[in-house]
């Protein structure tokens, strides 16, 4: 049974529920107008953007692109992706658990134990369907510009996977500015046209040269008769962050405070604008985390830089979509468009330049990182896990982990059909949105194959969810786990940042996470944990080897990749070396000898 206090609080929380209008969107609520003909579909999905990053939802950065696409349609504030970027995306594409489509968790991470594993395999597994192919068998053109990080050997690419043309990275990321890696684990950045290796021009920015491409590739078929749809997967925010000075010099006093002034910012904007119930609290950043006002004067100017580079990309990327939204009000074509906008997980913890060896990394491929042109061609920023802690406000963690702060992300729908001026609390997963596409499209019979379920019902206004409370849904990603249930979440993060214990919280009240119920809930916890290893079993999931460690994993990768790729120079040294020093050797016997 629940505590008292713990009744109350739900108590409070129905009533501020039920009493609550939400100011987030600006019109009222308009009944769909349905199209008339199959409508196109562009997806967008930007990297690494946490929660309340867009305007609409309260962030900093200037997003009325994005704002705007939400007034016009349905946001919603109850929707989880997986908490990594490639399992994200392969559930995105597929609508089925990432460990069904071969992408269980990413290469950088993964241990040796796993490779070649049923559902490890890095990538998109034979007989994997995505949306794409489903439209395209339909009679969709099918197109998709920027990251795909599912694969990238011979049919891994997405020319083997439904869409007509593309130009994508295969990477986890890259520079935003050049054609150059980011990290330790890549050699180069590798991008691919329509499955064949192709270059960058010389002046690119990837915001603009992703928009660019797809305008192209709709334009090049503009005589067609048949809808379209536009996967357009920004490297937007991932780092390394970038982006124009004339954007990042909107931010520049922005985040001067710190970032435990953001959190506390954010946490009570997210209650103010009905995100959130009142009764939500924001852990305070941990222990380990460094406090604003231990560093130094330079160091905070370095950080709160970053975090306005940070806005600076965001706003950028927000430009460039405007670029992409008028070109389909120029050409007819927006008023028959569906747009989905969201994030692959939420904010980046990584710290990159505390690893061993990075600094020579990044001299060795022309990275700076230095203040006066932070964000700028050859510059390397990053926010780190302090920032990644306030951004995710009023959330638990970020990026990698289970918590709401690495799976709660912004999503918003618009388009014909789909109600306007809407803010949705249903429940919605990373796996729906495949089925909502082809239901939208006509297509629903084709979905019987899916993890997800379709949320038409939901943004077309006849239903307020999708799921019933009693429905379990699980994810997975390298020993981060969660299970939903209704209101409930059974939760468990591994190290560093989680003890990789099972706890359990109602989302209904505490959706910051903050206390946990599994003490007092020992039935529901028990049944949950059941309902954990029934998706465990069905969809593949490996335990993760004997003191595994996120970290060491990714050095450990990233050393043998590096010696993949530069191994025979090494050994060329080594064999340099070893020779001088034998000579030297010689000669010194031999002169003692002489002696």
């Amino acid at each position: 049974m629940r505590t008292s206090a713990h009744g109350i609080l739900a108590g409070l929380g129905l009533i501020v529920s039920a009493l609550a209008t939400s100011p987030l969107l600006a019109q009222d609520a308009a009944e769909p107008a349905q199209p008339a003909v199959r409508p196109n579909f562009v997806l967008v999905l930007v990297d690494d953007a946490a929660f309340m990053d867009f305007g609409i939802y309260g962030g900093e950065a200037r997003t009325p692109v994005i704002d705007r696409l939400a007034r016009r349609g349905m946001i919603f504030s109850n929707y989880h992706s997986s908490p990594l970027c490639a399992p994200s995306r392969a559930m995105l594409l597929t609508g089925l658990d990432n460990h069904r489509t071969g992408l269980a968790t990413i290469p950088e991470v993964l241990p040796p134990e796993h490779r070649g594993q049923p559902g490890y395999g890095m990538s998109l597994e034979p007989g994997v369907v995505t949306v794409a192919d489903r439209l395209q068998a339909a009679g969709y053109r099918t197109y998709m510009t920027g990251k795909w990080h599912l694969g990238h050997g011979e049919g891994d690419l997405p020319n083997a996977h439904g869409f007509d043309h593309s130009f994508v990275l295969d990477a986890s990321g890259a520079d935003n500015w050049d054609e150059k890696p980011y990290m330790p684990y890549y050699r180069t950045a590798d991008w691919f046209e329509d499955g064949a290796r192709a270059h960058l021009p010389d002046e690119f920015y990837s915001s603009e040269f992703l928009v660019d491409r797809m305008i192209d590739y709709i334009d090049a078929d503009a005589g067609s008769a048949d809808p379209f749809f536009a996967y357009l997967a920004f490297q937007a925010i991932h780092i390394p962050v970038q982006a124009p000075r004339e954007f990042t010099e909107n931010y520049a006093e922005t985040y001067r405070d710190g970032w435990e002034a953001l959190r506390q910012a954010r946490a009570s904007r997210a209650v103010d604008l009905g995100l959130v119930p009142a009764t939500t609290s924001a852990l305070p950043l941990p222990d380990r985390m460094r406090a604003w006002t231990d560093l130094s004067e330079d160091d905070r100017a370095l950080y709160a830089r970053s975090m306005a580079v940070n806005a600076g990309m965001l706003e950028a990327m927000d430009h460039h979509l405007g670029r992409l939204v008028e070109h389909l009000e120029s050409t007819g074509q927006f008023d028959n468009t569906i747009f989905i906008v969201t994030s692959d997980n939420g904010p980046e913890p990584s710290h990159p330049v505390g690893e061993p060896g990075f600094g020579t990394w990044m001299n060795l491929h022309g990275y700076t990182r230095q203040l006066e042109n932070l964000g700028e061609r050859g510059s390397y920023a990053f926010i780190g896990p302090e920032w990644a802690m306030a951004a995710a406000a009023p959330f638990n963690l970020f990026k990698f982990y289970a918590s709401e702060g690495g799976l709660r992300v912004p999503f918003l729908i618009a388009g014909p059909g789909i109600v306007s001026g809407q803010h949705s609390q249903a429940a919605g997963y990373v796996t729906d949105v495949t089925p909502t596409i082809l239901d939208l499209a006509g297509l629903s019979s084709v979905t019987s194959d899916v993890t997800g379920r379709s949320l038409r019902s939901v943004v077309t206004g006849r239903a307020d969810a999708a799921y019933a409370p009693g429905d379990a849904v699980g994810f997975e990603v390298s020993g981060n786990s969660a299970l939903f249930r209704g209101d409930f979440k059974l939760v468990r993060n591994m190290p560093p940042w989680g003890d990789g214990s099972w706890q359990l919280f109602d989302l209904a009240i505490d959706p910051g996470e903050t206390f946990d119920l599994a003490a007092q809930e020992p039935d529901l916890t028990a049944a949950m944990l059941d309902d954990y290893a029934a998706y465990a079993a069905a969809n593949g999931v490996l335990d993760l080897p004997e003191g595994y460690d996120v970290h060491d994993q990714i050095s450990i990768n990233a050393t043998m990749r590096q010696l993949e790729f530069y191994g025979w120079q090494l050994a060329l040294v080594v064999l340099l070396i070893l020779g001088l020093a034998g000579f030297g050797l010689y000669r010194l016997v031999r002169f003692s000898r002489r002696r």
